[in-house]
């Protein structure tokens, strides 16, 4: 009877540690930075993604070294790889977002940083080429447009130990929608699910986020969110990279996602460093 309850005991274990992990990493270098006539997506793990399209290059939300988590992945390039960025984009001061020992490396190469007025000013102070942004605000790189979206993750109010002295504001944290020659891109950023994203343009793509948290989307937000753009690619993030099994935010399973949502075809499961050609839907 013992044997039976240790082997049931352990099963239970395996069972409760499994997390769903991102596909081997697929490396690139300075190649992914030339000018091209299209606008590629590559997923680089955990929320971020870099952006060529015909030759202008920006990062969202880079995380490249120094996560203070364990991780499943390899990082798909080295910040001293990267020849140039004509554009950072940050959607809010989270460590897993903003890492500063990524864009610190990159500011040798980086143009300009862009995110919100709150990240901006922390930005400066670490010497950063940045600028600071309301939601509603639009902005260009090169030939490619950008507006920041609303997004609610003020998480840091309901924990004391977190606020850092200050109130955190809705306004602090924000998504992308970026225009691109050949497509929309629609970057939500970390956010609860708000009336407003259920109500935008159709993008051509979303880099979805699907965590099961009380901070992201929810799980049963992410479905929502997915099944109000029903034709939409949705290229995932935000799960797969952190070896985290019990910890929402990082833990997401696909095989759930496309079991719920209309067209799951449209579910792109990207490799780290996978390219994926942007392509405009027929709206």
């Amino acid at each position: 009877m013992a044997s039976k309850e240790q082997s049931s005991d352990k099963q239970h274990e395996i069972e409760k540690k499994y997390q769903a992990k991102a596909p081997p990493t697929q490396f690139f270098g300075k190649e992914a930075f030339d000018k091209t006539n299209e606008t590629i997506i590559r997923w680089l793990g955990m929320s971020g993604f870099l952006i060529n399209s015909h030759g202008t290059t920006i990062m969202i939300d880079p995380v490249l070294k120094d996560f203070d988590m364990p991780l499943l992945i390899d990082m798909p390039i080295e910040t001293h790889t990267v020849p140039h960025l004509d554009a950072v984009l940050v959607t809010h001061s989270d460590n897993d977002h903003y890492s500063v020992p990524t864009c610190t490396d990159l500011k040798n190469v980086t143009d300009v940083y862009h995110s919100t007025e709150y990240v901006d000013s922390i930005m400066k102070n670490r010497g950063l080429p940045s600028q600071g942004h309301l939601i509603g605000d639009t902005f260009s790189v090169k030939n490619i447009r950008v507006s920041l979206t609303p997004a609610d993750h003020a998480w840091q109010n309901d924990y004391p130990e977190a606020r850092n002295g200050r109130f955190w504001k809705q306004a602090d944290c924000a998504g992308f929608w970026i225009e691109t020659p050949d497509g929309s891109i629609w970057a939500t950023g970390d956010s609860r699910l708000m009336p407003e994203h259920l109500q935008m343009p159709v993008p051509d793509a979303i880099l979805f986020d699907f965590s099961d948290s009380e901070w992201h989307f929810t799980f049963e937000g992410a479905i929502r969110l997915a099944n109000a753009y029903p034709d939409t690619p949705l290229l995932l993030h935000h799960w797969g990279s952190v070896d985290a099994p019990d910890f929402t935010p990082f833990n997401g399973d696909p095989e759930k996602l496309k079991a719920r949502v209309k067209n799951p075809e449209r579910v792109v499961l990207l490799a780290p460093g996978q390219p994926y050609r942007l392509r405009r839907l027929d709206k």
